[in-house]
């Protein structure tokens, strides 16, 4: 079969994955890594730039037009190649950057992860294999990727922004298991009608496959990976104990906070309610009460003075407010207006006018918070002492569902806001983010408003819309929360 490095690090992963994909593809999941592909890209193609002038093999559909190409570059002397595409016995590969020194060839695969994982050696191990049999002597192999340290001030340092890591000598110790590798994947293609494979940690890593709904759909449900932060390894030990279904587990020596979800799921238990330490947690909080949600987003390259890769930028918050008992429910909120510029100062602005010092503020998991906060204040010492002010103030809705203070066989064991606002409100549609247009939840918002000045006006509307619905339904969720807990307490 036709194999590409993509195709090869999906059936070093899981060779069933691969099979499914060409002969089931209608059984996959739609996982959606839109917005890791366009960081990919941007990031590949500012690499490119890392070893100076360089030529680029275009991207052609036929792909024997792109191996001609690169063979064509390879006949000078010296050149620093990029999607330089080459195939041997039907496994091909394009190298992101490719670099020729007369009979010399180097490596280099750019990622826009910051770290180097076990799945990326096994890319360039496999790249160094499809090389290294078309007789071409490879001295180096190299990864390139983001290094998460570097703060942008002024024009952007590329050679500041990436790491490079020489993984030659892995490469080379992997020739003779890529080899061994490429013909089991061959053969397992080979199958005619779909084999049996076992549930394991390939299923969810390095990535989630997307056909896993449909290869443990033979599971009874709820069973073991159903359970809300019991740790993989721990999930796969029980399983491979044939110890999966919540009847098996119920004896098992677990921690208190699985039997829990166990035990209200196979008996159906009424709510569990502690009053007093829910009374307690609300009787921390006073009036005027701030309900405060942010949105942020991030950037593999940065684009600001003071920003890092990855680094959590605020561009929305919303907030909900109530100024003494039993008065009205107020909102005010901010949207950046563009991605391309920097929302921070606005932002930190509106903040400390909507947010008055010494009051009341209500976050759900509020860590997030304090450190977008927190950020702020560092870059914006005129700001400092109120932003900090309200970062102290803060306190955490998610207090009482943390602690199984209120528990219901409807959160399923998790005290996300997503399972526990649904628990609490299983019949309002004014509160199922599903019903909400275009954005669902906190990856997507950060998605359409990365890629927001790209819209035309019209589409630009209908997101900016979706974005302020969405994050105010955040801070409207928290309202409706924190009243449930004032009426069950009653």
């Amino acid at each position: 079969m036709y194999l590409s490095k993509s195709k090869y690090c999906k059936g070093f992963q899981c060779e069933k994955m691969l099979w499914l994909e060409k002969n089931m593809p209608e059984k996959s999941e739609d996982i959606n890594n839109d917005n890791v592909f366009d960081n990919g890209t941007e990031v590949g193609i500012l690499a490119q730039d890392l070893f100076g002038p360089h030529k680029v093999v275009e991207f052609n559909e036929d792909l024997s037009q792109m191996i001609e190409d690169t063979n064509n570059y390879l006949k000078s002397d010296k050149i620093v190649l990029c999607e330089a595409s080459l195939s041997y016995n039907n496994n091909f590969c394009s190298v992101d950057i490719l670099i020729k020194n007369n009979d010399e060839y180097e490596i280099y695969e750019v990622k826009s992860s910051t770290h180097v994982s076990d799945i990326y050696l096994e890319d360039v191990s496999y790249q160094y294999y499809v090389l290294t049999k078309l007789n071409l002597n490879v001295t180096k192999c190299s990864i390139v990727y983001i290094n998460n340290k570097y703060i942008r001030n002024g024009a952007l340092d590329i050679h500041k922004l990436f790491n490079i890591k020489d993984v030659t000598d892995i490469a080379k110790s992997k020739l003779l298991s890529v080899e061994n590798k490429i013909k089991s994947i061959e053969n397992y293609m080979n199958n005619t009608i779909e084999k049996d494979k076992d549930i394991s940690e390939n299923c969810f890593s390095p990535y989630p496959c997307p056909f896993y709904k449909y290869c443990s759909r033979k599971l009874k449900s709820p069973n073991v990976f159903d359970i809300a932060s019991m740790p993989l390894k721990s999930k796969l030990k029980y399983y491979s104990q044939g110890k999966y279904t919540y009847e098996s587990l119920i004896n098992e020596n677990i921690n208190e906070k699985y039997k829990q979800q166990i035990e209200y799921n196979l008996y159906k238990k009424d709510d569990y309610i502690n009053k007093k330490n829910i009374k307690k947690f609300l009787d921390t909080l006073s009036y005027p009460l701030y309900f405060l949600d942010f949105e942020t987003y991030q950037q593999s390259i940065p684009k600001f003075d003071g920003v890092n890769p990855y680094m959590q930028i605020p561009f929305q918050y919303s907030l909900h407010y109530i100024k003494k008992e039993n008065d009205i429910i107020n909102h005010k909120e901010f949207l950046a207006k563009s991605s391309n510029e920097d929302p921070r100062r606005a932002l930190a602005e509106r903040l400390v006018l909507d947010i008055p010092r010494d009051v009341c503020v209500l976050a759900y998991n509020m860590s997030f918070e304090k450190n977008v906060i927190e950020k702020l204040a560092m870059i914006y010492p005129d700001l400092r002492d109120h932003l900090l002010n309200i970062k102290d103030n803060i306190k955490d809705l998610i207090i009482p569902f943390k602690n199984r203070d209120y528990y219901t066989m409807k959160m399923d064991g998790s005290y996300s806001i997503k399972y526990v606002l649904p628990a609490l409100f299983p019949n309002d549609p004014t509160l199922d983010y599903h019903n909400l247009d275009m954005v669902h939840k906190g990856d997507e918002a950060s998605s359409f408003f990365s890629s927001i000045d790209s819209l035309n006006e019209e589409d630009k509307k209908r997101v900016r819309e979706s974005l302020l619905k969405y994050c105010e339904l955040d801070t409207y969720a928290m309202v409706k929360i924190w009243q449930k807990l004032n009426e069950v307490i009653k």
